[in-house]
């Protein structure tokens, strides 16, 4: 176990200079830059710059060199722990992300959990009394779930809340709070607002997992080691706890690894929908005005987080299931 979480340890730095080149190219494929834009945008409202000057800036943001040698640039960065200045903010990118990465990582810890406290216990009850009528509910709200897109969700939500009582539930605090400093009150009022959010992200992820498990779990209810355990006397919950619920958690366990960046993200298109003070938003931005540094930081953030989550599932996998044998991987 030990050897084979070395080796992985070891392919992470081999894995993030293939995602670097990837979400690089990424960020300079779509035509003109960041320099361009902000011109355009200037040209629109009236104003101008000299040749002289978008010059200059170009040298300034590294702009007027090769892209081979903008990436070796920020790659040089990057090993020097710095994710580069924001052409935008003109801030560094690390500042930026950090000031919404406390929220980001609260906001997906609370959908995590939700979705694997919610969608592990239904998906027992439905295989544990299929064909029920409480299974046909689950399996109708599941699919629901699935095909609602989850911004639309958060825009019924949203309508609903407003409509019928006069509230508004975008964001993750409230007005007098959004600004202020970190106190208990303001602990308090994040908790009254992140429950919304953390379903809207978590009710797709719940209901493909629901599914997963009571696939799973039907499938090993047939198996011969269940007859014959209950030939030895043991009782239905505790056996269906003890061997197959175990074996049927081992798929949604290998799903961490791509799981764990969609929920870091914060769901994008929600997020910027729902006002979210999380990275989902900035990162929106710095792709529409191309802001390639900003952009490409968190994109590799969310590459890292995806090797990670791999490397967490593949642990657990091996805890779960004693047939598993990492040397032999």
């Amino acid at each position: 176990m030990l050897r084979y979480i070395l080796q992985r340890l070891l392919m992470i730095p081999v894995l993030l200079v293939v995602f670097s080149i990837m979400v690089f190219a990424l960020v300079q494929a779509p035509p003109g830059d960041f320099l361009t834009s902000y011109v355009a945008t200037l040209s629109s409202s009236g104003s101008s710059l000299d040749q002289e000057t978008i010059l200059m800036l170009k040298q300034q943001f590294g702009l007027d060199q090769p892209v081979h040698i903008q990436y070796l640039r920020w790659m040089q960065n990057l090993l020097r722990g710095n994710l580069g200045l924001s052409l935008e903010y003109q801030r560094p990118n690390i500042e930026l992300i950090n000031e919404r990465l406390g929220l980001t990582l609260v906001l997906a810890l609370f959908a995590f959990v939700f979705t694997w406290i919610v969608a592990i216990p239904i998906g027992i009850y439905s295989a544990t009394h299929r064909n029920t009528f409480l299974d046909y509910l689950s399996t109708v709200v599941n699919y629901t779930g699935v095909a609602i897109p989850n911004f639309m969700l958060a825009l019924i939500l949203m309508w609903w809340a407003y409509s019928q009582f006069g509230i508004s539930i975008t964001g993750l605090f409230s007005r007098e709070f959004d600004q202020a400093p970190w106190s208990i009150a303001k602990v308090i009022d994040l908790l009254k607002h992140i429950w919304v959010p953390m379903i809207v992200i978590g009710v797709a992820g719940t209901a493909r997992l629901t599914r997963v498990m009571r696939a799973n779990l039907l499938d090993e209810l047939n198996k011969p080691y269940m007859i014959s355990g209950r030939a030895r006397g043991l009782s239905e919950w505790q056996l269906v706890m003890k061997y197959p619920v175990r074996m049927a958690i081992n798929p949604l366990v290998s799903t961490i690894g791509w799981y764990l960046p969609e929920l870091f993200s914060g769901s994008l298109i929600v997020a910027t929908v729902m006002n979210l003070q999380n990275i989902g938003p900035l990162l929106l931005r710095s792709l529409i005005n191309q802001d390639m540094y900003l952009a490409g930081g968190i994109l590799l953030i969310y590459c890292f987080l995806a090797i990670i989550g791999t490397l967490i599932s593949d642990i657990l996998l091996a805890w779960l299931d004693p047939r598993i044998r990492m040397e032999k991987v």
